[in-house]
């Protein structure tokens, strides 16, 4: 829905001899983290993190200021709760104020006390995160966000493990995530329905995902315990403790895959299958538990909702972290910059102009025009987009330069 302002478009009309002849798009929003804005932690003590957070810096030219030195014995699983509390005071005291989230260099250890070590940085040391037996945690107040800055808006800063077997491993995972910028790949999201009863909950989801994906991207429901030979996948989701037949797969640049089983996040040495053989088949991001969070859906990536947040132009780090309502015990694999889906498509014709991407950002926009790049733009309109929004076409735009400022969200639905 879009609604004209009379006077404000009149006074556009008036200088249009020096407009465009057609109408053209200078910005439209999408949500999502800049290098700016994402602290790298190295480990001063571990020649890997040092080596890997020297590439991921100049691969994504993240400023020199947001790398953030500390010190403690690599090659653990664990850090004790009183060492880490230390650690974090540090980089709580070394983090510039502008920087939303970090990256980790190192894939061990990975675990703190209770807690992962992504959602230690996260949220602080807090047994609110932890679980003896079969109970919830703390939730997120970063889950299904519309915040584009998560320490701003609710004090957390997500946090992602740029972790991998090898230095030589972690570069190719920073270069998968480099490469899927703004590529909008023609993917498949695999929702594979497996014999394992208690680690297929998620399963019950799939057939209104799928509905929901409709003409936005193809969704296959698979039910075996392994997904094999396909060439295009985008996202992988399954239940069980071990996943065969993940390197018979070609994963694309940005890819997302995870399995929900006690253990995942237990990246070496573990009895279950660790995350990171994921991104040893070529995906760029996956998720994992740490200490046993039994198979409550809510500890775990929720499939629509990384996928909507995906889609719509986040970053990995983003859409992964607001997919889980409770995440203490689980850990955040991959390249957090990795972006796909960015970027907003406009075309003009006709007397009007088409806007397009695999889904916009619902809500309320300020159309505002000028009859220069440069400005000075005015507001000439407001327009209203819907969840699960692809396309918005608008007809008899006069022409100018146009950029579309987000107000609001939509609120939810009850």
């Amino acid at each position: 829905m879009l609604r004209w302002l009379g006077a404000a478009v009149g006074l556009l009309l008036a200088a249009a001899h020096a407009a465009p002849p057609v109408p053209i798009v200078t910005h439209f929003p999408q949500p999502g983290l800049t290098a700016e804005q994402l602290g790298v932690i190295v480990n001063d003590d571990d020649p890997d993190s040092v080596a890997v957070a020297a590439y991921y810096m100049e691969r994504r030219g993240i400023p020199a200021s947001n790398l953030i030195h500390v010190r403690f014995r690599p090659g653990r699983s664990t850090l004790a709760r009183e060492e880490f509390v230390n650690l974090k005071r540090r980089v709580d005291r070394l983090t510039p104020k502008h920087v939303q989230a970090y990256a980790l260099t190192w894939a061990q250890p990975w675990r703190v006390d209770c807690m992962s070590i992504t959602s230690a940085f996260a949220f602080g040391f807090d047994t609110a995160h932890c679980a003896s037996e079969c109970r919830p945690t703390q939730p997120s107040a970063y889950f299904n966000s519309s915040a584009p800055r998560p320490f701003d808006a609710h004090g957390i800063r997500p946090t992602m493990s740029l972790a991998a077997a090898s230095v030589a491993g972690a570069k190719q995972l920073i270069d998968r995530g480099v490469a899927a910028d703004g590529s909008d790949p023609a993917g498949t999201a695999y929702l594979v329905s497996t014999h394992d009863k208690a680690r297929n909950v998620r399963a019950a989801g799939y057939p209104a995902l799928r509905m929901q994906m409709r003409g936005i991207l193809p969704v296959e429901l698979v039910e075996a315990d392994a997904l094999e030979n396909r060439g295009d996948v985008m996202f992988y989701f399954t239940g069980l403790a071990q996943v065969p037949a993940l390197a018979s797969n070609r994963f694309l640049p940005g890819a997302i895959g995870d399995h929900l089983t006690s253990a995942g996040g237990v990246l070496f040495g573990g009895s279950q299958m660790s995350s990171l053989a994921w991104l040893e088949a070529g995906a760029t991001g996956s998720y994992g538990a740490v200490v046993e969070p039994c198979n409550f859906p809510a500890k775990f990536p929720a499939p629509a909702v990384v996928m909507a947040h995906y889609l719509q132009g986040e970053t990995l780090l983003e859409a992964y972290w607001k997919s889980v309502l409770m995440p203490g015990q689980g850990l955040f694999v991959g390249e957090p910059l990795a972006r796909p889906f960015a970027g907003v498509r406009h075309q003009a014709g006709g007397g009007g102009m088409v806007l397009s991407a695999r889904l916009l950002p619902p809500g309320l926009y300020d159309v505002q025009a000028a009859s220069s790049m440069m400005g000075p733009y005015r507001s000439v309109a407001r327009l209203a987009v819907g969840p699960a929004t692809r396309e918005i076409r608008l007809d008899r735009v006069p022409p100018a330069y146009y950029r579309f400022e987000r107000r609001t969200e939509p609120p939810r639905p009850n």
